[in-house]
């Protein structure tokens, strides 16, 4: 860590210690050349999830696009919004836990059709009925019959 007085990059950690909000590190530093002190703060760089897209664009994921088509296919159903925000938070630890930062936006669908059909079976059939676009009935009977 560069000494923001004399320049020097060696320092060495007198005090470490987490936040208020845990959300970082405060460190307090002593400049090794001149002795002066000063504080650092360290927090965890957040790599971004990017989405492969059916047309293979390319975008940062978004929490909110997800609950909003959940909302969607729950709409005038008994499911809570913490329900959702619980089914969401555990498919971005799944994400973030992957080794590649990249995944395709079947993969986000698969995995939002799992949390759904958990949490309510109609949601599931709705959600799955835009996402794999059925076209007839049968489609619909098709996957009512594999819950």
């Amino acid at each position: 860590m560069r000494c923001p007085f004399c320049g020097y990059e060696e320092s060495k950690v007198i005090d470490s210690r987490p936040t208020d909000e845990n959300e970082r590190i405060r460190r307090r530093r002593e400049c090794i050349q001149c002795g002066k002190r000063f504080t650092t703060y360290e927090t965890i760089e957040d790599v971004p999830i990017i989405v492969i897209k059916k047309d293979r664009s390319r975008e940062v994921f978004d929490r909110t696009k997800v609950l909003n088509g959940m909302l969607r296919a729950c709409e005038k159903r008994p499911v809570t919004l913490t329900d959702l925000e619980t089914a969401i938070g555990e498919i971005e630890t799944t994400l973030q836990s992957a080794t590649d930062r990249e995944v395709t936006s079947v993969r986000i669908g698969e995995l939002i059709m799992e949390k759904l059909r958990e949490i309510d079976e109609v949601a599931y059939v709705r959600f799955a009925s835009v996402y794999k676009a059925f076209d007839s009935a049968s489609s619909f009977i098709e996957e009512i019959s594999k819950l």
